[in-house]
């Protein structure tokens, strides 16, 4: 998370319900100049009986927008701002309030300046740099892709100077879990169904769709089958980084605690054999492993004849195994982002944060990921790292990321996406800003390549791309055994055979979409909740989940079709 942020506390005006006084350690200490005062202007009263209409008094910024850190140049809008609306902000002659006019409407989400700001003058939320004005901004005026980019960017790196050793928790939290005979812990009971080449693909789906819906009732205890099928496998060089990348991920897959029965299914003359993809697999002792090749079983029907045989013994034999009651430093949390809005930094991503810290103190294991989205915030987690060789492997990867994008004609600040900028949020430094929130307040213990097993207690690091798929594919390879999902847009997204929660950054998107979304983080901006609470309620719904409970990506058979190896390297 950001280092020493405190968010001004905002006060009730009888416009909007009362806005929580926002707090989490781990935010910049804003050091530019004096505090902004944020004192509100008076409600105006009702006219009497036969009395003319009073002039209307100015809202009070508290009223419709957040300002994130005191010294910020603009506010976040909790509320659709119109065109014509006589706004009071901070920042007048001797602290008094100034009134403006907004010429232009404010979407809820989106940035509105609090102080005038001359054209390439640097832009500040959540006490840190976010980007550089492109035209003169006046005071409540929308600061967005017309009047903001992202100018040059130089940090001076500093190593472990900011590490929070989280406290050891005084409790131990537990929840019931597929204890595996290697000492992992699974959260789920699949068999897996690991296709080595795409073109093994419609048969390994075959097999699978034999036993989706009512016939799976038969193994109450085994939580599904599931096809894990891909795109590559042959012309790919083995041994090049992408094919090197994909034998990771799905090795990954194959050995992962969720995955209690393996069928490792091929065509016969790919290059990435399944003999390969066996040969010394990490995967637990207690892993029922088979292997078909559909040349050698005499096509595709036999295949899945065959296939659905081999299962079905699986199927019988897990069925005898039961969840326990294990510790909560057993699992590996997922931490991933997508369809981010305005939002997203201040609700969702920090309560994930704090979700993290939580766990850490238990002796678990998170994992942050999408290193496009952390470009222009790495400098914070550079100072949380445990030592300077895993802040500079962090770097490393942002070097790669900058060299990979220049040689595919693009930059980082391709990103944020459309969808990202209609929600509000217009750089790639206050998107990553707001993204490394996911992280909390923990030292940073290790950074990994993309599907590289996980095996570092504490928060680590994991290079994927921002590609929300293919991003959690690498979680899952590298051991994450749960995923929490945080979107303001409104993602749809499963990770099988790990389960995916999926958190709402605004009440309005969870209400529209409550049927996708597992738990509503907006109503720390309503008031109705702060993020400590939120984070210990994603917390407890994590622990739930891990026991069984089903996500509601879950009840909707989402994630066969999310799982997306990264795909690099020479194919001929």
């Amino acid at each position: 998370m950001l280092e020493a942020f405190a968010v001004v506390p905002l006060r009730s005006t009888g416009l909007s319900p009362p806005l929580p006084a926002l707090s989490r350690a781990g935010h910049p200490s804003p050091t530019r100049r004096s505090p902004v005062s944020t004192t509100p202007a008076d409600r105006p009263t009702a006219p009497g009986p036969g009395h003319p209409a009073q002039p209307t008094a100015p809202v009070p910024l508290a009223a419709v927008a957040l300002l994130l850190a005191p010294d910020d140049d603009v506010a976040v809008t909790t509320r659709d701002v119109p065109a014509g609306t006589s706004l009071a902000l901070p920042g007048g002659p001797g602290g008094s309030t100034a009134v403006v006019t907004l010429t232009a409407g404010v979407p809820r989400g989106h940035k509105l300046a609090v102080r005038a700001l001359p054209a390439a003058a640097r832009v500040h939320k959540y006490g840190q740099v976010i980007g550089r004005t492109t035209a003169p901004v006046a005071p409540g005026e929308h600061v967005h892709t017309q009047n903001l980019g992202m100018g040059a960017i130089a940090h001076a790196y500093e190593f472990g100077t900011a590490r929070v050793r989280v406290a050891p928790a005084t409790t131990t939290r537990t929840f019931e879990g597929f204890r595996r005979a290697d000492g992992r812990v699974g959260t789920r009971s699949y068999v897996g169904i690991v296709t080595s080449v795409n073109c093994s693909a419609s048969t390994a789906r075959m097999i699978a769709d034999q036993f989706r819906g009512p016939v799976l009732d038969a193994w109450p205890h085994v939580d599904g089958v599931v096809a894990l099928t891909h795109d590559s496998g042959c012309g790919l060089v083995p041994a090049s980084e992408g094919g090197q990348v994909l034998r990771r991920t799905l090795r990954g897959y194959a050995a992962h605690p969720n995955v209690t029965g393996l069928l490792v299914l091929g065509l016969g003359c790919e290059m990435l054999a399944v003999q390969g993809l066996l040969a010394d697999l990490p995967a637990s002792p207690d892993t029922l492993v088979e292997h078909l090749t559909i040349q050698d079983e005499g096509g595709v029907r036999a295949t899945v004849r065959a296939g659905v045989a081999v299962v079905r013994r699986m199927l019988d034999e897990l069925e005898g195994r039961r969840r326990e009651t294990v510790p909560a430093s057993a699992l590996v949390l997922g931490l991933n982002c997508g369809g981010s809005d305005g939002y997203s930094g201040i609700t969702a991503n920090p309560a994930l944060g704090r979700a993290s810290d939580l766990l850490v103190a238990q002796g678990g294991t998170s994992v942050l990921a999408e290193t496009p989205e952390v470009f222009g915030a790495e400098h914070l987690l550079t100072r949380r790292a445990v030592s300077e060789a895993v802040g500079r492997r962090l770097l490393d990867r942002i070097d790669w990321w900058q060299e990979y994008m220049t040689r595919g004609g693009g930059t980082l600040d391709n990103n944020p996406s459309p969808g990202n900028k209609a929600g509000g949020l217009t750089t790639i430094l206050e998107k990553s800003l707001g993204a490394v929130a996911k992280a909390g307040s923990a030292e940073l213990s290790a950074v990994y390549e993309y599907a590289e097993p996980v095996t570092d207690a504490g928060l680590t690091f994991m290079d994927t791309p921002g590609y929300d798929p293919v991003s959690v594919t690498g979680l899952v390879a590298g051991g994450a055994t749960v995923v929490v999902f945080t979107t303001g847009r409104g993602s749809v997204l499963g990770t099988k055979p790990a389960p995916c929660i999926k958190v709402a950054t605004n009440s309005e998107m969870y209400e529209r979409m409550r049927e996708d979304m597992d738990l509503d983080a907006g109503r720390i901006v309503t008031g109705t909740a702060t993020i400590e609470g939120v984070g210990e309620e994603i917390l407890d719904l994590v622990l739930a989940v891990a026991s069984g409970r089903p996500t509601v990506s879950e009840e909707l058979d989402l994630g066969r079709d999310e799982f997306v190896p990264w795909q690099l390297g020479a194919v001929t």
